[in-house]
């Protein structure tokens, strides 16, 4: 791999996404489902790549993109810091601390049912079938197709031959569940109204249709806060966003190597990136941070969020499976299952305001790859005011070691003889999260969901930056 080749790939990805922008403006029934122009081109990607037509040249790391992307994206999150009410900390912290019971017991959902449908069903109807069959699920659904591959090499290390194919299908079927189980989740909100920050598509303005700005709605992207003579002022934005990227990931590895700990690259960059935000003066507005245009860094985590949506797409494998179409469809149906429970009934029972726009984000992250939950996230919360970005980079790392666990000890849990423990301990984890949500009283099943309201109708006293 060269840097041509990165440039390939990339010329390619934006010649697709011109023409998937154009689509959008032009074809009513892709206004009409609100899809966004890089799914598109995500899609025509696939089409016209190696899965199918295989006439556009893309390279075999084309599927790499995406993680690299992550980190940009996070880092602008920290650096535009983050405003907390002082009249409303009490349900700032519930807000958060509320998301991430909610994101853990979505995990622990996934780590468990299908385990133990594995054991009692699967294995019985398909007595060929060993018990680590069900944590399939989770690693393709949960875990996106470079979990599924970690978690099939390590069951075909254990005697599961075609584990690999399985979780790759599982992966695969999770995405596409993702996106156009998404859409349809979104279309349904929007109509009953419980979307915030948009509204029902019949009464979206045609900029927002079509995806073009009239020129007498189009405004400026940003300020020019340091002079082009000595610097050109986006170069100054993505230089500022690029040190706590590539500092990120050096600091994920280091930590993974000293410490056996996998922290995400993404949640390290977020993390060194908020504490320039206040070592650069962000609380006050004063100091460096005066020269820096949040709005700039919206729009460049913005593009690269466009660009991850389509490589996350375009690179999908889909792998041949018949031998278990049986099983498989089972444990399919099972997941679909799962992820509808987690956002009709635990979205609006663990999320008070602002359900719909933080449990879709999280449907999408549970049905294989960030890309897919900031794709849906984006439709209905353009701006990230549901604030829903920001709680999960503070609430991943606490659930990440779990991760970790259950990736790398759950095959052999399960296959070895332990798959009792394996679920007993996840089926815990999952009611523990449920009841401690109700005893703080974060439980919000009881509230209609017409009486909703938005995370920034918290207001009332003056904020102030954290």
């Amino acid at each position: 791999m060269t840097v041509y080749t990165v440039l390939t790939d990339f010329a390619l990805a934006s010649f697709l996404i011109l023409v998937g922008q154009l689509l959008r403006a032009k074809v009513p029934l892709i206004q009409k489902y609100f899809i966004p122009s890089s799914l598109m081109a995500g899609f025509l990607g696939l089409f016209a790549g190696r899965e199918f037509l295989n006439i556009l040249p893309f390279s075999d790391s084309m599927g790499s993109y995406t993680s690299v992307l992550m980190i940009i994206i996070f880092a602008a999150i920290g650096i535009n810091g983050f405003k907390i009410n002082k009249g409303v900390l009490k349900r700032e912290a519930e807000r958060v601390v509320g998301y991430g019971l909610y994101k853990g017991a979505q995990s622990a959902l996934q780590w468990w049912l299908p385990a133990l449908v594995g054991v009692l069903v699967i294995s019985k109807i398909w007595p060929d079938i060993n018990y680590g069959f069900g944590l399939l699920l989770a690693a393709g659904f949960l875990g996106g197709h470079g979990t599924a591959a970690a978690v099939g090499t390590t069951m075909a290390e254990l005697g599961f031959a075609d584990a690999p194919d399985l979780a790759m299908t599982s992966a695969t079927v999770g995405i596409l569940a993702g996106v156009f189980g998404g859409l349809i989740f979104i279309k349904w909100a929007t109509a009953k109204g419980y979307t915030q920050y948009i509204k029902n598509f019949a009464y979206l303005s045609g900029d927002l249709k079509t995806g073009m700005v009239s020129r007498e709605n189009q405004e400026e992207m940003g300020r020019d806060t340091v002079s082009s003579i000595a610097l050109d002022p986006l170069c100054w934005h993505l230089s500022i966003l690029m040190v706590p990227t590539g500092l990120g990931y050096l600091c994920s590895k280091l930590v993974k190597s000293y410490f056996a700990v996998n922290i995400p690259n993404y949640a390290c960059a977020f993390i060194l990136a908020l504490l320039f935000f206040c070592v650069a003066g962000g609380r006050t507005d004063r100091g460096v941070y005066r020269y820096i245009d949040k709005r700039v860094n919206t729009r460049i985590s913005g593009t690269c969020t466009d660009y991850l949506v389509f490589f996350g797409v375009a690179s999908i494998k889909i792998p041949i499976i018949v031998k278990y179409a049986g099983p498989l469809f089972v444990l399919m149906i099972l997941g679909i299952f799962i992820v509808w429970f987690i956002l009709r009934i635990l979205g609006p029972a663990m999320n008070r305001d602002s359900w719909f726009e933080r449990s879709i984000f999280v449907y999408g992250y549970a049905t294989g790859v960030f890309a897919i939950g900031f794709l849906l996230l984006r439709i209905v919360d353009p701006e990230n005011e549901s604030k829903t970005l920001n709680d999960t980079a503070f609430t991943t790392p606490f659930l990440t070691p779990v991760e970790t666990f259950v990736w790398a000890a759950g095959p052999a849990m399960l296959m070895g003889g332990q798959h009792w423990l394996f679920i007993g301990i996840f089926a815990a984890m999952f009611f523990g999260l449920i009841i401690a949500a109700m005893v703080m009283k974060w439980w919000y099943i009881k509230i209609p969901l017409s009486e909703r309201k938005a995370i920034v109708n918290y207001s009332g006293e003056e904020e102030e930056q954290l």
